[in-house]
């Protein structure tokens, strides 16, 4: 192993993709609009000077391989691999690394780690993800332009490498922003029947902060990076803390998905549900995981895990079927009502902490979730959604109906007892999912074989009476 090597393993394990036979082979460049030669012909020009002045020397002194791109296709562009790929193969297979398919999927890089001897190489390995995965799109920031990202995205439902790579990142003192799993909990947290949530894993990490300890080869991502880095207004150093000494924030509550014991997820995690990504770390084992912040989150867990939905947007008859698919739900009496949108919208500012049709001061359900189904319902009559996103800022949506609609209700069906209510209006329904802690908090176990797992019974109409 040595830099240059190091670096071409991140190239090929970030974006390389064996075809059927084991002498077709190419490195897929997943830029798309980012990396479009329509879009931006100077970028598309520096992603070729990139792979001809760059890679394919790196490629023929190490493997004999000759390269050559290709900047046509409709997903981003190609390095397609040409000649005697046996040392490459023979490389991939000493590091347990087979050579099918798209390798970001499966492979794992456990075994490349410890021949990183320091961390030169550690950062060249890294350099190689990042010129493939690592995505400086303009829109990644967290929460504003100050905080511009680098994402590390990585598709398939292989945690080993999303985690691997994380802990890679800590040993160099380049610490995550923030670690995405491919989980429901974290990518469908409000509807338990979403089935479209295996989006993959994104490690996310403070741009200013990985210019300073990894960097890019490609001068066409070094450049984008720098673009968005001037979008920083506040030039304040930012430290970003190991995860372990690092505070993590209230968790927003999440649903129990009907997905969490799926078998595409790994073993030490299918069947338990989490509720902040640092949660999936402390049961993975990682020694940088915030053990004790987890601990004491764990300990009031039921105010972050709802065994219900959260909010479940569709149409009418969609949300009838949901109902009558369960019968918890369908065995309900449901009381109906009117109520005026412009009451409701007033009471999320004045209680946003408001439970309507609370039956104690814990238990009801949430204004904040009730206002955003409200939402929902009015952008579907303005003809203002995005699938089942609204197209639009929400307080500007909700503003624009009650000016041409302010006496306009929205009807309401409470069941007896707290399971979620349902809200109409024409066409389209929400389920509103209560908030109930101390009925909740009955149903919560602990895995035997790791404390910080945790697993929901599910719930029955005997725990709600």
């Amino acid at each position: 192993m040595d830099t240059d090597r190091a670096y071409l393993l991140g190239l090929v394990i970030g974006g390389g993709i064996w075809g059927n036979a084991e002498d077709v082979f190419r490195i897929r460049l997943p830029y798309k609009k980012w990396g479009s030669y329509a879009k931006d012909p100077i970028r598309g020009a520096r992603i070729a000077s990139d792979i001809v002045n760059m890679v394919k020397p790196l490629f023929q002194n190490i493997y004999g391989i000759t390269v050559y791109y290709d900047g046509s296709i409709a997903g981003g562009w190609s390095i397609i691999c040409d000649g005697d790929l046996s040392g490459l193969i023979s490389d991939l297979d000493n590091y347990g690394i087979p050579c099918e398919g798209e390798l970001r999927k499966s492979a794992v890089i456990d075994k490349v780690i410890p021949d990183l001897i320091d961390d030169t190489m550690k950062r060249r390995f890294i350099v190689g993800l990042a010129d493939i995965i690592g995505s400086t799109n303009e829109t990644q920031r967290s929460y504003s332009d100050d905080n511009q990202i680098i994402s590390f995205e990585i598709s398939g439902m292989e945690y080993r490498l999303a985690y691997s790579l994380c802990k890679l990142l800590h040993s160099i003192k380049c610490f995550p922003n923030q670690a995405a799993w491919n989980h429901p909990n974290f990518q469908s947290p409000q509807d338990p029947y979403f089935k479209k949530w295996k989006k993959g894993f994104k490690i996310r990490v403070l741009l200013d902060q990985y210019e300073k300890f990894g960097g890019f080869a490609f001068a066409s991502k070094a450049e984008s990076a720098a673009q968005n880095i001037k979008k920083q207004v506040n030039k304040e150093t930012r430290v970003v803390l190991p995860c372990s000494e690092r505070h993590i924030k209230t968790p927003r509550m999440s649903c129990v998905h009907c997905d969490e014991n799926s078998e595409l997820l790994p073993s030490q995690i299918r069947g338990g549900h989490y509720f902040h990504y640092s949660h999936v770390c402390a049961v993975l084992g990682c020694e940088y995981a915030p053990y004790e912040q987890i601990s004491k989150l764990i300990d009031r867990a039921e105010c972050f895990i709802n065994p219900f939905p959260i909010l479940v947007k569709g149409t009418q008859n969609e949300i009838d079927d949901i109902i009558a698919k369960n019968p918890l739900f369908a065995n309900r009496q449901y009381s109906e009502y009117e109520l005026a949108i412009a009451t409701l919208h007033d009471q999320s500012i004045n209680r946003p902490r408001a439970l309507p049709f609370s039956i104690n001061k814990e238990a009801g359900y949430p204004i904040n979730q009730v206002l955003n189904g409200i939402t929902y319902l009015v952008a579907a009559e303005m003809n203002a959604l995005r699938g089942h996103r609204v197209d639009g800022e929400a307080e500007a949506i909700r503003s624009k109906w009650l000016k041409q609609h302010p006496e306009s209700t929205v009807r309401v069906r409470v069941p007896e007892i707290l399971t979620p209510m349902v809200l109409s209006l024409s066409n389209h329904s929400v389920m509103v999912g209560p908030v109930n802690p101390l009925v909740y908090k009955k149903l919560i176990q602990t895995n035997p074989n790791n404390r910080y797992k945790l697993c929901m019974k599910p719930i029955s109409e005997e725990d709600l009476k």
